[in-house]
């Protein structure tokens, strides 16, 4: 019964959103809710606007840092503290000031709470004064800073209407918007905030629908909704009456290879680690080489893409030559005939030592668009006596039994180099989602502890490229081959002709909702 109720929710804001109330509210259905609701401490606002909060630093559409809570900031010569000042007219949605002290309690209670945010390098924030505020590192880290353009501000416990545990469903903040209310699993109703130190958004309302790909696009179809999120596969379905919007991004899916043999080892968990075939270097060159990424665009995204080679491309902390010319199926197959794989004509796989170049392909049986590359990958990988089994599974199971022991089909992309860091330094490895694989690499964790220690920018994007490749070694596909990346998602929205969503930058990772990260932006164009 859940899905009529949203679509009548929704019907009766597009009642109220008649034309005289076009230009004061909008109905969005673009994403899921988070599970932990808005809590910056436990990771929301990571990918895209926090909405309820203000950030001490915004990200430029070049993804240089801008003032935010923030007028000032600088680093010190150790690159060991931040100083920052604060804007004196900002105040949280109930009209009391934001001051340093909530600067200070956020950061340090985000260490604590040990969320999506990683802090693990501040060893403490303190208020200097009121509108000074100092955050101290235990070493130098250079993607620091990047908290400082998603962590969302909250009042300090300490104070009357400050951080609770019931936060994240009553989120107060000095963002440019407040929220009305939340029915779980429906949708959220969110207004302007009077007391919101930046230019007041265009539009007073919005209504966020929590609605599956299916119901969105009727909702689309219905004229119920004025942007909507829509998956690649439906991207020529966009409605008469709306427009398509196409968002870059570098949101990309990739094959994740177990790295290490299967010993018999487990992880704290008990799954299994290791895989025998793909802890071969051939078989995952040759992997590389089987895919047509063109036609991977072309048919699981229907042509809404960009083929990837690595977890950031076209980012300036990405090797600018890490690409492969393919397919190249005969390199492939000189590669594994090298490499002592030799193809059986009685089922037309190649065997090793007795072992057969066979291994599961999983993916999480949510979602289509991984389950169409693993299908169709898999097949390219088949003329190489190599069989890929695409199996689908739950996240839960995932987690307990296939995540160090299967490739398994990700999808990774941020607008910061520290998801490279997560991803292959040794010290991540069985961490979580990220190096799942065991991939370690003695050279390419320096570059990357290099990276983290860089007095610049520009000096660590070097050492973020060389971890990629160095010209001897590196994690990408001119080196251990760690990874088989596929395709980049372009994020595609119907929208509705009178909404202008202004410029928008590349997204990261679809969680969360990228599209609001220019909010501030948007104007409706129509009378």
């Amino acid at each position: 019964m859940r899905r009529p109720i949203i679509l009548a929710l929704a019907a009766t804001c597009v009642a109220l959103s008649a034309p005289a109330l076009a230009k004061d509210q909008l109905v969005l259905a673009i994403g899921g809710e988070p599970e932990q609701g808005f809590d910056p401490l436990l990771g929301w606002g990571q990918y895209g606007s926090p909405l309820f909060q203000s950030t001490l630093l915004t990200r430029g559409q070049d993804l240089t840092p801008q003032p935010g809570l923030a007028t000032e900031w600088s680093l010190s010569e150790d690159r060991l503290t931040w100083t920052l000042t604060l804007r004196t007219d900002v105040r949280f949605s109930d009209n009391t000031p934001l001051t340093a002290e909530d600067v200070a309690f956020t950061f340090n209670a985000a260490a604590e709470a040990g969320g999506r945010a990683d802090l693990s390098a501040l060893e403490s924030a303190r208020a200097i004064d009121g509108n000074t505020v100092e955050l101290t590192l235990k070493t130098p880290r250079i993607t620091f800073i990047d908290q400082l353009m998603t962590l969302g501000i909250v009042p300090n416990a300490e104070r009357e209407n400050g951080y609770g545990d019931e936060y994240g469903r009553q989120p107060l903040g000095a963002g440019p918007y407040r929220l009305v209310e939340w029915q779980e699993g429906e949708q959220l109703i969110v207004e302007r905030n009077p007391y919101f130190y930046g230019p007041a958004p265009v539009f007073e309302r919005l209504v966020f629908l929590f609605t599956d790909e299916a119901a969105t696009l009727s909702a689309a179809h219905a004229g119920q909704v004025d942007l909507a999120a829509v998956p690649p596969a439906l991207a020529e379905n966009i409605p008469e009456q709306m427009h398509r919007v196409i968002m870059k991004s570098v949101d990309n899916r990739g094959i994740l290879f177990p790295m290490q043999p299967a010993t018999g080892e487990k992880a704290d968990n008990g799954a299994p680690i290791g895989n025998n075939v793909t802890a071969d270097l051939a078989i995952r060159q040759a992997a590389n080489l089987a895919l047509d990424r063109e036609t991977l665009v072309d048919v699981a995204l229907n042509g809404f893409g960009r083929p990837a080679f690595g977890p950031a491309d076209g980012l300036p902390w990405s090797h600018k030559d890490e690409k492969l010319a393919t397919p190249n199926l005969s390199r492939a197959n000189a590669l594994l005939d090298e490499a002592g794989w030799v193809r059986k004509e009685e089922d037309g796989l190649r065997y090793k030592n007795g072992q057969p170049a066979r291994f599961r392909l999983t993916y999480p049986t949510s979602d289509t668009t991984r389950q169409q590359l693993a299908q169709v990958s898999a097949e390219m990988v088949r003329p190489l006596g190599i069989e890929m089994q695409p199996t689908g599974r739950h996240w839960d199971e995932i987690q307990r039994e296939a995540l160090h022991q299967d490739a398994i089909v990700f999808g990774f992309g941020s607008q910061s180099p520290q998801e490279v860091y997560y991803l292959f330094h040794s010290e991540h490895a069985g961490f979580g989602f990220y190096n799942s694989g065991y991939y370690a690499n003695e050279a390419v964790d320096q570059h990357l502890d290099a990276a983290q220690a860089a007095a610049n920018t520009e000096e660590a994007n070097q050492h973020w490229q060389a971890a990629q490749w160095d010209g001897d070694t590196g994690y990408g596909v001119q080196g251990d081959t760690s990874w088989a990346w596929m395709v980049n998602l372009a994020h595609v929205y119907a929208t509705n002709r009178c909404l202008d969503l202004g410029e928008l930058g590349v997204a990261p990772h679809g969680h969360g909702w990228p599209v609001t990260a220019n909010l501030l932006e948007w104007r409706w164009t129509c009378d």
